[in-house]
């Protein structure tokens, strides 16, 4: 009994197996739909009669599947330690400690972290494939990008001390670190809008900040999808048959 019910809740083979997640799945997504109509004030306090409940009785089906979780686990410890045993036991925590302290209901959305097992239920392998891609080609550019992001940085802290001497207080750069945010806030293109430079010299700089800001979202891109055209070149160098 006990292995054909690590065989369905754990395996992904079995048509029961298969099954379980994909139900398993679709109530996660319904219990999130119920998290974000609870943050509408209007819809919650009409239908809280029906919300309340539901949560509760979603909360304990999750419950139960966690602790069998746990039973039926060949180790129980790793998996309770596990990145998936604890976005587990974080989902239905939440709850609980809503009971006894109102407004924590919100952290019940940590539940769409369960969602990560659609890669592994739906069989979806070349999705897998191509996140390993990314993450490989993240780790061989991480350290381009770190001097990259370290020049950034130093540009940041270049033209935003440059236009707390330029501007000053009076048009609202009261510090270096807020000439540090304006700084990044326009070198990324966000621009907020709430601290602008007024004089001659201030809009120039800014006008340069602005060409610059271009290579920081370009450069970045261009050193990842560089190494994720190598990381492709070596998979396809390799033997499905050999793995040489």
């Amino acid at each position: 009994m006990k292995s054909k019910i690590h065989e369905i809740i754990f395996g992904t083979e079995s048509r029961g197996g298969r099954t379980f997640d994909l139900v398993l799945i679709w109530l996660i997504l319904f219990s999130i739909v119920l998290i974000m109509l609870e943050s509408v004030e209007e819809f919650n306090l009409k239908y809280s009669y029906i919300l309340y409940p539901v949560e509760w009785g979603l909360t304990l089906f999750f419950t139960l599947e966690y602790i069998i979780r746990i039973f039926i686990s060949p180790k129980p410890l790793k998996f309770i330690f596990s990145f998936f045993g604890i976005v587990d036991l974080f989902s239905i925590i939440p709850s609980y400690i809503s009971f006894f302290f109102p407004g924590m209901q919100s952290l019940l959305a940590i539940r769409a972290l369960r969602l990560i097992r659609i890669f592994r239920i739906l069989g979806l392998s070349k999705y897998s494939d191509a996140g390993k891609i990314i993450l490989d080609s993240l780790k061989q550019s991480r350290a381009k990008i770190t001097v990259f992001l370290l020049t950034v940085i130093s540009i940041s802290i270049v033209f935003g001390t440059m236009m707390y001497l330029i501007e000053g207080r009076e048009n609202g750069f009261t510090s270096i670190p807020r000439g540090i945010y304006w700084a990044i806030v326009t070198m990324t293109t966000v621009g907020f809008g709430d601290i602008v430079p007024k004089s001659n010299l201030g809009q120039f700089l800014s006008a340069i900040l602005m060409v610059l800001g271009y290579a920081v979202i370009a450069v970045p891109t261009g050193i990842v999808t560089i190494e994720m055209a190598n990381q492709n070149k070596k998979k396809n160098d390799i033997c499905p048959h050999c793995g040489k």
